[in-house]
């Protein structure tokens, strides 16, 4: 739930900040030519961050049986972002904190979605 209330967060900072934390948050540069489109686009970003974020709660609390599958479906969005990183280079002032916080949240939900499916196991 915690870590839900983060990608809550996160994703209303990309829909709602002026720039939609591409400057001030990640470090790109919004000054050029195309800077209104970086920030239009984490503007969308954000937009389905939050409606992705919605579901999951939805189902966090209404169908708890699904919560190994939430959790699942969040761990997948660290490698899903590596990848994305590696099919093209990004230009920041410094370390974005998605980039720098991808692992790390990526493992810590691995080791969720263990214990979820532990909790899972019927008792004898």
């Amino acid at each position: 739930m915690a870590f839900m209330l983060v990608i809550v967060v996160r994703s209303c900072i990309h829909l709602f900040a002026a720039d939609g934390g591409a400057e001030s948050i990640a470090g790109i540069d919004t000054s050029g030519a195309d800077g209104n489109n970086v920030i239009a686009i984490f503007h969308q970003w954000g937009a389905i961050q939050l409606v992705l974020v919605a579901m999951m709660l939805t189902l966090f609390f209404a169908y708890k049986g699904l919560t190994p599958l939430v959790i699942l479906f969040l761990s997948l969005d660290a490698p899903m972002r590596s990848l994305a990183g590696q099919m093209s280079d990004l230009t920041t002032a410094h370390t974005p904190p998605g980039e720098a916080l991808n692992w790390p949240a990526f493992w810590f939900l691995v080791v969720l979605f263990v214990i979820s499916l532990l909790r899972k196991r019927p008792k004898a």
